[in-house]
């Protein structure tokens, strides 16, 4: 049961990395069209926005997958200096805490984004569109990366067992 839902979260994670170099190829879709459009003096509104949308989308997107994949920035030469024991409990610290502190942003940006949806609220760009629908993408990357953290705090208790 436990090898299924590793594997089940590892495919998930993975998806999401799929979603974010989805947005980070979209970006780059975006960027080559505006040039075009500028270059033929053919202007299309909130090209530039998009992007700024998709960048956010991809960055927490791409939280997770780059979380289990060891990506993230560590201070393995500080750990690796420590003792097995040490280093443990060190971990274990530092995923308590990653776990609390996604755990809030999670939450406030589905919060950002409830309010948002229930309130209408529009972007101040040339297009004026609904923030939710961007707004929801770092709701859901943050929600990956808070499942993510506790994943692996889990993973650590069961191996110090």
């Amino acid at each position: 049961m436990i090898k299924k839902i590793n594997t089940l979260l590892h495919k998930l994670y993975l998806f999401s990395g799929y979603v974010a170099s989805f947005f980070l190829i979209l970006i780059a879709i975006l960027i080559v069209l505006s040039i075009l459009t500028r270059t033929f003096d053919f202007y299309i509104a909130g090209l530039n926005e998009y992007s700024g949308y998709c960048l956010a989308a991809a960055s927490f997107f791409g939280l997770a997958y780059t979380f289990e994949e060891g990506g993230h920035i560590r201070i393995t030469l500080f750990i690796e200096k420590m003792s097995k024991k040490t280093k443990s409990i060190f971990e274990i610290w530092c995923l308590t805490a990653a776990s609390i502190f996604s755990g809030f942003l999670s939450y406030y940006l589905i919060k950002m984004t409830y309010t948002s949806y229930l309130f209408e609220e529009k972007s101040e760009g040339a297009d004026g569109i609904l923030l939710w629908p961007p707004q929801i993408t770092l709701a859901i990357g943050s929600s990956l990366l808070f499942i993510c953290i506790i994943h692996q705090f889990i993973k650590r208790l069961n191996n110090n067992g």
